[in-house]
């Protein structure tokens, strides 16, 4: 109840300040484990890649944001879990994996911190995550500068078929999320040539 009321709220937010728009809502499965994998331009991601999607989405979140009074308690009761900066815990990447394999969406930003539109070099942990739960991954590009009444546009790709990699090694697991990076810097580029 919580979470469906802060959706509405934010998405009308959104929707007048940054004139959101979505494109391929229908490529996230209905059912099933499934990583929302985005470029990351703002701290303002998060709800962007959520807000306009039926099933809930949770997102993993520095540690020192928990520490703040009122937006702890309410990214708390959201569903976002907290990450420790500069690496993430044997107890996050558990929580993460049970989160996964309870059915759920998880939202991830392989680049770590803000990047620009581009997209940078990924995290490969994504990649690891899909592979042990079979996670379909859906690549997210998100597209504008979140600047007043300018539009705002989130696409939701097709899902990364990651089957080539399931070796799991180091080798593939960087190979595999340069796949998914890819894929986002194409969603992107095509978008700016339209």
């Amino acid at each position: 109840m919580f979470y469906r009321f802060i959706r509405m709220l934010v998405n009308f937010i959104y929707t007048i300040l940054f004139r959101l728009k979505t494109e391929g809502t229908e490529n996230i499965p209905a059912t099933g484990p499934v990583i929302l994998c985005a470029n990351h331009i703002s701290v303002l991601d998060p709800p962007t890649v959520g807000i306009r999607i039926k099933r809930p989405v949770k997102f993993m979140a520095k540690e020192e944001l928990f520490a703040k009074p009122i937006l702890g308690v309410i990214i708390r009761n959201l569903g976002a879990f907290p990450v420790k900066r500069g690496g993430v815990s044997k107890e996050s990447i558990k929580h993460t994996l049970t989160i996964l394999r309870e059915g759920n969406v998880l939202g991830i930003f392989p680049e770590g911190t803000t990047k620009g539109t581009t997209g940078g070099m990924g995290k490969k942990g994504v990649a690891s995550f899909a592979l042990k739960t079979g996670a379909a991954v859906v690549p997210v590009a998100i597209i504008g500068k979140y600047k007043l009444f300018q539009q705002v546009v989130v696409k939701y790709g097709k899902p990364v078929d990651l089957s080539e990699f399931d070796s799991g090694s180091s080798e593939d697991l960087e190979l595999a999320t340069e796949k998914i990076m890819a894929v986002i810097r194409a969603m992107i580029a095509e978008h700016q040539r339209k």
